[in-house]
């Protein structure tokens, strides 16, 4: 497909379908984010203006039995693949 028919990225997106922030339709490309010019592949969710990603804790799990995100700060850039 050609770089016009895809949507364009959003601002803040997230991975997880229950988050106001999910867009479904942006999931069937591939999507990469590189937080301070390193690709990361473990990112639940970004936000390019405020400049963080959210990536999942290892072990730790809340009361519902999803990962605690952590949040990391840097300079973001979402794209197609």
């Amino acid at each position: 497909m050609t770089e016009t028919t895809k949507p364009e990225l959003p601002d803040q997106l997230s991975i997880n379908p229950r988050s106001p922030h999910h867009v479904a339709e942006i999931f069937q490309y591939d999507i990469g984010i590189k937080v301070n010019g390193k690709e990361r592949f473990d990112v639940e969710e970004y936000c390019i203006s405020e400049g963080w990603v959210k990536v999942a804790s290892t072990k730790a799990l809340d009361r519902r039995g999803q990962p605690l995100l952590m949040k990391v700060k840097g300079e973001i850039e979402a794209f197609y693949k």
